[in-house]
């Protein structure tokens, strides 16, 4: 216990900065004899270090880790922006050469930066050790410790009370047997086992052609390959197969990265050591190869190269390769490009030489050359199935609902047959559902090699039931599925064959062009169309015909035909090339006429009304007029009309804005009152954008119920009456102080009703005043001649308008549009108050 309280005694004076340096050996070896808990509490108590007692102090002249690379998030924005602009080169590149992108360089594909060479590997047993190593040593038996030494910059390790050892440039087998030999001497009963922890670093050279060439701090257990990554790897213009390993000046060897990359053989790859360059030239002789290969791309060769050795890096041929007729691109001695072919599957193929800058490519056989059939369309299944001898639709759909898609037609289907003499092509018209619910009958066609079946759509099933695909009833019409056996048709047409195809329009389903029907029938040309809609006429059709006349003229020839009749099979008329038929619809089918009667009408409701009545035939339908009503303020508007008015209101909008966009331009025009003036006329224009048409028609509803001499009102589809109550006031609108309702007194005038709302403002147009009846006609109290002017006395529901004074404005023609348009919202506003 004497020397644990001589060393707790010399902890406690000395300063903590300085303890490790005073004590002697002889009393730290005192100190490792005590139990280890014991060593941990007294180090704990007293604010002591226990490594740098035991030893560990070492480590701290070990070399500091070298950050080989940068992380992710310390790769700057100037180093992004070329990593895109060299994709953007190879993109370019891979253009020039139809697509074709060099072999290998994805292997350094991505951010460099982010690769760190892995040391966690087993040691090498002809390591050499080096200044920067560490050699871990545990000691057992007698005496247990763990050692870590460190190669000093004279390479020797500071083994305890045994002086330096000398291991620099000895293997790490050669050191361990040196060490063990030292440990055997020099401890009795003390066995050692010796391994490597921290590795050196050390500096290696990376130029040529490497993406970022220099100087690289790397493990002392990189290869080539490590140093590559790296450097951020090579670029498109540096050869893969030609990696120089220098020292001193000296070549040590190449690497080939191909073995690496096609059978993995990494033997080239050898270790570096300080000081070393690796060298990357530039590419060598490029060959393309493209087509029926498991790796289409552009590689380099190793001198002279074959065409069975650039097949073989390219993975070889697959299934579907043509190998009797392989095309050989390249370059003449005049320059000039020419095509070579060679035989793969004959010896003098295989031996084929291929020189730079040459591109093959390996053609593919012909998918299926014969027996099949194929489907086509809104079916469940589509592509090419095996052909039978003897087999029928029924063979390849036998339920519609499981074997055609939920927007399909079930009623009709075609068949395209080639004719295997001159490859020609004629159409079949099917029945599908007579075939697939009656096996084996007539309707149920057998197919023949090569036959195509299509399958429609039908455009009336909604698309949203196609079962989550994005498919719907437009992509299977007759039109698209179609349109190539058209062209087809009219192209094969010939004196002796003419063109098969006709046409249909009118009401049926699916109007167009269509081929031929063999039977030359007109009710199988309704089919094939969809059939006949509920608006056609049986009573008569048309057939368009073109012959050639006697003089060798082209002539158009129209039959009539009983479309009822040819329906029924009754007919015999029989379709030709080139006939156009033309299905009639029945007249006024299913029009309907409304009128809307809202008010003080006995029945209001909206009216259907037969072809030619009045407005007085449907008033009476309605019982007439209620004792509330009051005629000469209804108001009768129509569709027609109101269509009209929002046109109209729509130019002028437009031609107003045009002018005040003018007026603004023309700058203080008006004594320093543009500002305000232009205020005005955005007021005016925005009154106008939020008015709406009405379309009213003003008519006399006493006269029209009462007098029979009256003209009578012709309805039209959309009409509408709204007939008021009988009205108690007068209305003031437009440029007068309160713009209000005033309730009607007998013997007051215009005059009187201004005066009741304030009178004008500074901008009203007093000699423009006027009256908007209740019946919508309108008055100019100042001209009239028998109504007294001003002083005519006004009755309920009239409305007085007083418009601005548009003389005081600029002199443009934009005033006299807005007069216009200030009168079309005077009337419509008078028509609206009056409901």
């Amino acid at each position: 216990m004497t020397a644990k309280k001589l060393l707790i005694a010399m902890l406690l004076v000395l300063p903590l900065s300085s303890y490790a340096q005073s004590i002697t050996p002889a009393q730290i070896e005192q100190f490792k004899s005590l139990p280890k808990a014991q060593q941990e509490a007294l180090a704990r108590q007293y604010g002591v270090d226990l490594d740098a007692l035991t030893g560990g102090n070492q480590a701290a002249s070990r070399p500091q880790p070298v950050q080989v690379v940068e992380p992710v998030s310390q790769i700057t924005d100037q180093e992004r922006d070329k990593a895109a602009e060299e994709r953007e080169e190879d993109e370019k590149a891979a253009e020039k050469n139809n697509g074709l992108k060099p072999f290998g360089y994805d292997l350094f594909a991505g951010d460099p930066s982010t690769f760190a060479p892995v040391t966690e590997i087993p040691v090498p047993t002809d390591y050499t050790l080096g200044p920067g190593d560490v050699l871990r040593v545990q000691l057992w038996g007698k005496e247990n410790q763990n050692l870590e030494l460190p190669v000093s910059r004279d390479g020797t390790i500071s083994f305890p009370d045994s002086g330096p050892l000398s291991v620099a440039g000895l293997g790490f087998n050669e050191a361990r047997e040196q060490i063990r030999t030292r440990v055997s001497e020099q401890y009795i009963g003390v066995q050692a086992s010796i391994s490597l922890g921290e590795l050196r670093s050390m500096r290696v050279f990376v130029l040529g052609e490497a993406r970022n060439p220099g100087s690289y701090t790397v493990s002392s257990l990189s290869t080539i390959t490590n140093a590559l990554y790296v450097s951020g790897g090579i670029k498109r213009t540096g050869s893969l197969r030609n990696v120089q390993h220098k020292r001193d000046g000296k070549l040590l060897g190449t690497l080939d990265l191909y073995d690496l990359l096609l059978q993995g053989d990494s033997r080239s790859d050898s270790r570096m050591q300080p000081g070393d360059v690796i060298f990357i030239p530039t590419v060598g002789k490029r060959v393309g190869i493209e087509g029926e290969v498991y790796r289409p791309a552009l590689y380099e060769l190793d001198g002279e190269g074959t065409l069975s050795q650039l097949v073989k890096m390219a993975g070889g041929l697959t299934p579907q390769a043509y190998p009797q007729r392989i095309n050989i691109e390249r370059t003449n001695k005049d320059f000039l490009r020419i095509i070579a072919e060679a035989d793969y599957t004959s010896q003098r193929g295989l031996k084929a030489a291929i020189q730079a800058g040459d591109r093959v490519t390996i053609p593919s056989i012909v998918d299926i050359t014969g027996q099949y059939v194929e489907v086509q369309g809104a079916a469940a299944r589509t592509g090419k199935f095996a052909w039978i001898p003897g087999m029928r639709v029924s063979s390849l759909i036998k339920n519609l609902d499981a074997d055609l898609r939920p927007i399909a037609d079930k009623q009709y289907a075609a068949i395209v047959r080639t004719d295997p003499q001159d490859d020609t092509i004629s159409v079949l018209n099917l029945r599908l559902r007579d075939a697939v619910q009656n096996p084996g009958s007539q309707h149920d066609l057998q197919l023949k090699e090569k036959d195509r079946l299509l399958f429609f759509s039908n455009a009336g099933k909604d698309s949203r039931l196609t079962r989550g695909s994005e498919e719907g009833p437009k992509t299977y019409t007759r039109d698209k599925l179609f349109e190539r056996v058209i062209q087809r048709l009219k192209a094969q047409a010939s004196p002796a064959n003419p063109q098969q195809t006709i046409s249909i329009s009118g009401p049926v389903r699916y109007p167009g062009e269509y081929p031929l029907p063999a039977t030359q029938r007109l009710e199988d040309a309704i089919f094939v169309a969809g059939g006949l809609k509920d608006s056609a006429s049986l009573y008569q059709a048309e057939v368009a015909r073109y012959i050639v006349g006697d003089n060798g003229v082209g002539q158009t020839r129209i039959l009539n035909v009983n479309l009822a009749d040819a329906m029924a099979g009754r007919s015999n008329i029989e379709l030709q090339s080139r006939d156009r038929v033309l299905i009639k619809s029945i007249p006024e089918f299913a029009k309907t006429r409304t009128i809307t009667l809202q008010g003080e009408v006995r029945y209001p409701g909206e009216y259907t009304f037969r072809d030619g009545e009045t407005l007085t035939d449907v008033l009476k339908r309605a019982g007439g007029l209620t004792d509330n009503a009051f005629p000469r303020g209804a108001v009768f508007t129509r569709e027609k009309l109101r269509r009209l008015e929002a046109q109209r209101l729509r130019e002028a909008e437009e031609r107003l804005q045009g002018d005040l966009l003018g007026v603004q331009l023309e700058g203080d025009s008006f004594g320093g009152q543009t500002t305000q003036r232009i205020q005005q006329v955005e007021d005016l224009l925005e009154d106008v954008q939020n008015s709406r048409p009405i379309g009213r028609m003003v008519i006399n509803l006493a006269s029209v119920v009462n007098d029979e001499a009256y003209q009578s009102i012709r309805l039209q589809n959309g009409d509408s009456l709204t007939v008021p109550t009988i009205p108690q006031s007068v209305s003031v609108f437009g440029e007068v102080q309160f713009p209000t309702s005033h309730l009607h007194q007998a013997g007051l005038t215009v005059d009187d009703y201004l005066g009741r709302s304030g009178g004008p403002t500074r901008q009203a147009d007093e000699d423009r005043v006027y009256v908007v009846k209740a019946d919508g006609s309108v008055m100019l109290p100042d001209r009239s001649r028998w109504f007294g002017g001003r002083s005519q006395q006004l009755e309920p529901g009239d409305t007085i308008i007083m418009p601005i004074d548009v003389d005081r404005l600029n002199q443009l023609e934009l005033w006299t549009n807005v007069s216009q348009i200030v009168y079309q919202m005077a009337l419509g506003a008078a028509a609206v108050g009056n409901l």
